[in-house]
Protein backbone atom coordinates (compact mmCIF):
# COMPACT_ATOMS: atom_id res chain seq x y z
CA UNK A 1 0.00 0.00 0.00
CA UNK A 2 3.03 2.42 0.65
CA UNK A 3 4.27 2.40 -2.90
CA UNK A 4 0.04 3.23 -4.31
CA UNK A 5 -0.20 6.30 -1.82
CA UNK A 6 3.81 7.54 -2.69
CA UNK A 7 2.76 9.36 -5.62
CA UNK A 8 -0.13 11.38 -3.66
CA UNK A 9 2.91 11.97 -0.86
CA UNK A 10 5.06 13.72 -4.01
CA UNK A 11 2.22 15.20 -5.26
CA UNK A 12 3.94 18.03 -7.60
CA UNK A 13 7.40 16.80 -7.24
CA UNK A 14 9.04 16.55 -10.82
CA UNK A 15 12.39 16.51 -9.16
CA UNK A 16 14.10 13.24 -8.85
CA UNK A 17 13.44 9.34 -9.64
CA UNK A 18 10.90 6.85 -9.47
CA UNK A 19 11.35 3.14 -9.75
CA UNK A 20 9.12 0.77 -11.60
CA UNK A 21 6.92 0.13 -8.70
CA UNK A 22 5.91 3.28 -7.40
CA UNK A 23 4.77 3.81 -11.00
CA UNK A 24 2.53 0.39 -11.84
CA UNK A 25 1.39 0.40 -8.18
CA UNK A 26 -0.09 3.86 -8.59
CA UNK A 27 -1.08 2.38 -12.10
CA UNK A 28 -3.22 -0.36 -10.19
CA UNK A 29 -5.07 2.19 -7.75
CA UNK A 30 -6.15 4.35 -10.50
CA UNK A 31 -7.26 0.99 -12.06
CA UNK A 32 -9.03 -0.49 -9.29
CA UNK A 33 -10.62 2.87 -8.35
CA UNK A 34 -11.50 3.23 -11.45
CA UNK A 35 -12.85 -0.39 -11.80
CA UNK A 36 -14.65 0.66 -8.57
CA UNK A 37 -16.42 3.60 -9.80
CA UNK A 38 -17.33 2.13 -13.29
CA UNK A 39 -19.06 -0.43 -10.97
CA UNK A 40 -21.05 1.69 -8.83
CA UNK A 41 -22.20 3.43 -12.32
CA UNK A 42 -23.46 0.60 -13.65
CA UNK A 43 -24.84 -0.89 -11.24
CA UNK A 44 -27.14 2.88 -10.32
CA UNK A 45 -27.79 2.79 -13.88
CA UNK A 46 -31.72 1.41 -14.80
CA UNK A 47 -31.20 0.99 -18.71
CA UNK A 48 -35.00 -0.44 -19.04
CA UNK A 49 -35.65 3.24 -18.04
CA UNK A 50 -34.31 4.88 -20.57
CA UNK A 51 -36.30 5.37 -23.53
CA UNK A 52 -34.49 5.17 -27.42
CA UNK A 53 -35.21 8.82 -28.52
CA UNK A 54 -34.66 9.14 -31.76
CA UNK A 55 -34.09 13.01 -31.50
CA UNK A 56 -31.48 12.58 -28.90
CA UNK A 57 -29.42 9.43 -29.38
CA UNK A 58 -26.98 10.65 -26.58
CA UNK A 59 -30.13 10.10 -23.72
CA UNK A 60 -28.38 6.02 -23.26
CA UNK A 61 -25.11 7.91 -21.58
CA UNK A 62 -27.40 10.49 -19.11
CA UNK A 63 -26.21 7.93 -16.13
CA UNK A 64 -22.42 8.77 -16.94
CA UNK A 65 -23.07 12.16 -15.91
CA UNK A 66 -25.33 11.58 -12.79
CA UNK A 67 -24.04 11.90 -9.28
CA UNK A 68 -21.77 8.64 -9.51
CA UNK A 69 -20.10 9.94 -12.96
CA UNK A 70 -18.95 13.13 -10.90
CA UNK A 71 -16.96 10.85 -8.98
CA UNK A 72 -15.28 9.98 -12.10
CA UNK A 73 -14.32 13.40 -13.30
CA UNK A 74 -12.98 13.99 -9.50
CA UNK A 75 -10.66 10.86 -9.27
CA UNK A 76 -9.53 12.33 -12.71
CA UNK A 77 -8.84 15.49 -11.15
CA UNK A 78 -7.74 14.11 -7.94
CA UNK A 79 -4.67 12.01 -9.10
CA UNK A 80 -4.26 14.57 -13.11
CA UNK A 81 -0.82 15.73 -11.11
CA UNK A 82 0.36 13.17 -9.32
CA UNK A 83 0.00 10.87 -12.37
CA UNK A 84 2.01 13.61 -14.80
CA UNK A 85 4.47 13.95 -11.78
CA UNK A 86 5.08 10.21 -11.27
CA UNK A 87 5.43 9.51 -14.84
CA UNK A 88 8.23 12.38 -15.33
CA UNK A 89 9.96 11.17 -12.55
CA UNK A 90 9.93 7.51 -14.22
CA UNK A 91 11.47 9.48 -17.40
CA UNK A 92 14.10 11.00 -14.93
CA UNK A 93 14.82 6.94 -13.34
CA UNK A 94 15.37 6.14 -16.76
CA UNK A 95 17.97 9.07 -17.69
CA UNK A 96 15.43 10.93 -20.08
CA UNK A 97 14.08 14.48 -19.83
CA UNK A 98 10.71 14.82 -18.50
CA UNK A 99 9.53 17.11 -21.61
CA UNK A 100 9.39 13.41 -23.58
CA UNK A 101 6.59 13.10 -21.65
CA UNK A 102 4.70 15.73 -23.33
CA UNK A 103 6.49 14.47 -26.31
CA UNK A 104 4.35 10.94 -25.61
CA UNK A 105 1.65 12.47 -24.92
CA UNK A 106 0.90 15.11 -28.26
CA UNK A 107 2.46 11.85 -30.19
CA UNK A 108 -0.51 9.55 -28.73
CA UNK A 109 -3.35 12.05 -30.62
CA UNK A 110 -2.35 11.15 -33.81
CA UNK A 111 -3.97 9.11 -35.85
CA UNK A 112 -2.56 5.61 -36.56
CA UNK A 113 1.02 6.62 -35.54
CA UNK A 114 -0.73 7.41 -31.80
CA UNK A 115 -0.73 3.55 -31.41
CA UNK A 116 2.93 3.19 -31.46
CA UNK A 117 3.81 5.79 -29.27
CA UNK A 118 1.74 4.76 -26.59
CA UNK A 119 3.37 1.20 -27.03
CA UNK A 120 7.03 3.11 -26.99
CA UNK A 121 6.06 5.33 -23.86
CA UNK A 122 4.54 1.59 -21.90
CA UNK A 123 8.60 0.01 -22.98
CA UNK A 124 9.71 2.80 -21.38
CA UNK A 125 7.96 2.27 -18.68
CA UNK A 126 8.24 -1.51 -18.50
CA UNK A 127 12.23 -0.74 -18.79
CA UNK A 128 14.45 -0.92 -15.28
CA UNK A 129 16.10 2.54 -14.33
CA UNK A 130 19.54 3.58 -15.32
CA UNK A 131 22.12 1.67 -12.16
CA UNK A 132 23.63 4.53 -9.59
CA UNK A 133 23.60 8.08 -9.99
CA UNK A 134 22.27 9.68 -13.07
CA UNK A 135 21.86 13.77 -13.59
CA UNK A 136 18.40 13.37 -12.15
CA UNK A 137 19.72 11.98 -9.08
CA UNK A 138 20.50 9.23 -6.59
CA UNK A 139 19.37 5.15 -7.60
CA UNK A 140 15.67 5.36 -6.15
CA UNK A 141 16.65 1.34 -5.25
CA UNK A 142 19.75 2.16 -2.67
CA UNK A 143 22.21 4.89 -1.96
CA UNK A 144 24.96 2.46 -2.01
CA UNK A 145 23.34 0.67 -5.36
CA UNK A 146 26.34 2.63 -7.45
CA UNK A 147 29.51 1.46 -5.49
CA UNK A 148 27.78 -2.33 -5.89
CA UNK A 149 28.57 -1.85 -9.89
CA UNK A 150 31.38 -0.49 -10.61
Amino acid sequence: MHWMFLPFKRYAQFTGRSRRMEYWMFALLNAIVMLVIFGIMFAMSDVDDVAVDPANPLAIYGWMFSGVGVLLLLWFLVVLVPSIAVSVRRLHDRDMSGWWYLGFVVGGLIPYIGLLVSLAFLVIMLLPGTRGPNRFGEDPKGAGASEVFE
